[in-house]
Formats: structure tokens, C-alpha cells, sequence
């Protein structure tokens, strides 16, 4: 069974939607939709539609072989919180803007469904983050796929970010705020932030200060097998915490600590898209820019 996820669609993409359906349906695939996906599909892009829906995702964790990730990027990041620990691999079609994640073009539609249907997909494995408090937050999506992120909220003044290894003292970050990022990640926000690209496999994390306030302080990588531990303070009452696209309030009583997730996720690649490639495409990389 194929599950099909959304969020948002532009109408300009609706034949490249009408095809992969069409595919699926002469593959005989069976076919369920997220329910308010397939609400937007037929009441925004009146498309002619017919297929079973599925409102969460424990109506999919035992049944779904695959999900189709129908997005960008941000999609395809929602999509994996969704799948949760079921470890189900994800199909990241783009119909966004860069498409480092969602690295299926709309042109390989059937070329996607060819080799779904002989069950032969190449999957990448990517580590994700999970992270604790002392007190609630993000309740059972207390996970991500790019960043984990401690920032100052609003107009605040900087803040401090006190960071351990293991228990140990590694720094005291006065700074807008502080990422800490997968592999996957590092092409994302932290590479904004003067962060290095990791290799997805490499098996390590990257912390990397947001506009640090002392000069001599640069992005550090240590091993995913450590814990790393957060206090932070400032002259704010609250501050933000970020797990990729979610976010949620903390104030200085909060202590985090991040650690690698027993599970990863599972990314379905076609042969010719590999992390090399997509940093020479999406990314510029390598490219001489002089005329």
C-alpha cells in the first residue's frame, strides 16, 4: 500500500498529480491519501480523484509500504514526524523550490512508481535527534530530521547557552541562539550560520552558534554517540525551542539534552539523485562562477 501526503499544492502542479495517481492506479497499487490532503486536492484543484484516506498515522504504521512525500523540502520534513519510529521509507517528490530532501523531480514520476512497483527503491538511512527535558515539550514528536534549535525570542537581547558534552562544560555561548543539526541538517540552517557540511553517514552532530557574540567561538562537530545538555539564561523571560519547522516556548527552568534516536529515517532515492549530486545541483557546489 502507497500513502500519499501533503500539505499545500499549487494548482500549476495538478496534471503532475492526475499522472501520478493514473500510474498508481494501472500499477494496481493501492492508494491511500492523508484526509485533508485529498479534501485540498479535490475542493481547491477540483481534481477527479477517488481513493481511501487515512487520518492519522496509526492508520497507516502496519499496512503502508511506502510514503509519498507531495511537497518541498518542508513537506518532506513533516512527513517523517508523521511516519514517527515506523521507519517507513518516504518518497520526497518535489513540487517545491530547492528539493535537497524532496530530490524526485516531477519529471520522474513514473519513473518512481516503476521501481516502487518491483520493490526494488535504493534507500538512504538518516540519523535523526530526539530530545529530553525536564519538563513537557513537543510531547511524542520530540524528534527531527535537520535541527534542534535554541533561540531568543522576539526583539530580546542575546542569551546564554550554556552547552555539555556528557555532563562536561564545553562552552557558554553568548549568542542569538544555538543550532544543533544532523547530517542531514548541516546543508540547512546551520550552513547558513557558517556551519560545514557532514556527509549523511558520517555519524556526527554540528553545533553551531547564531551570530555569536564572541568572534574567536566557530561551528564545533562532535560524535552522535554523546549526549549534549543545554541551560540557558538571558534577560528574557522565555526563549524559543525549534525541533525543524516546530517550535515551542521555554523559559530558563527548562534543561535539554539531545541525544541520537534509536531510529532513523528512511529516504527513497532514485539512482541517479545521490547527496554528491544534489550539492553539484541544488547547492551550486564545485561550480565555477567566474566569467
Amino acid at each position: 500500500m502507497i500513502a500519499v501526503y501533503g500539505k499545500n499544492f499549487q494548482p500549476i502542479n495538478a496534471p503532475y498529480a492526475l499522472e501520478l495517481f493514473r500510474l498508481l492506479a494501472e500499477n494496481n497499487l493501492r492508494v491511500v491519501v492523508e484526509e485533508n490532503f485529498l479534501k485540498l486536492l479535490r475542493d481547491n484543484l477540483k481534481l477527479d480523484i477517488t481513493a481511501e484516506t487515512y487520518a492519522s498515522f496509526e492508520d497507516i504504521r502496519s499496512s503502508a509500504e511506502y510514503v509519498f512525500s507531495m511537497g518541498g523540502d518542508g513537506t518532506i520534513l513533516e512527513c517523517v514526524t508523521f511516519v514517527r519510529h515506523s521507519e517507513i521509507p518516504v518518497a520526497g517528490i518535489n513540487f517545491g523550490r530547492l528539493g535537497f530532501l524532496a530530490n524526485i523531480g516531477k519529471d520522474q514520476i513514473s519513473e518512481l512508481v516503476n521501481v516502487v512497483k518491483r520493490g526494488n527503491p535504493l534507500i538512504d538511512k538518516r540519523s535523526l535527534l530526539e530530545v529530553e527535558t525536564n519538563f513537557p515539550l513537543f510531547g511524542t514528536e520530540n524528534f527531527a530530521l535537520n535541527e534542534m534549535t535554541i533561540q531568543r525570542k522576539d526583539n530580546s537581547s542575546m542569551i546564554t547557552v550554556h552547552t555539555y558534552i556528557n555532563g562536561e562544560l564545553l562552552n557558554s555561548y553568548w549568542a542569538d541562539g544555538l543550532i544543533i543539526s544532523t547530517p542531514t541538517g548541516s546543508t540547512g540552517y546551520s550552513l547558513s550560520c557558517g556551519g560545514p557540511i557532514i556527509y549523511p553517514t558520517s555519524g556526527n552532530f554540528v553545533i553551531t552558534p547564531v551570530a555569536p557574540h564572541n568572534l574567536n567561538v566557530r561551528p564545533m562537530v562532535v560524535s552522535d554517540d554523546v549526549v549534549l545538555s543545554f541551560e540557558v539564561t538571558g534577560r528574557s523571560k522565555s526563549f524559543l525551542c525549534t525541533l525543524d519547522s516546530r517550535f515551542q516556548s521555554i523559559d530558563s527552568a527548562f534543561q535539554i539534552a539531545v541525544r541520537k534516536a534509536s531510529f532513523s529515517a528512511q529516504l527513497v532515492r532514485l539512482n541517479d539523485m545521490n547527496f554528491l549530486t544534489a550539492l553539484k545541483n541544488k547547492l551550486n557546489w564545485g561550480v565555477d562562477q567566474r566569467n
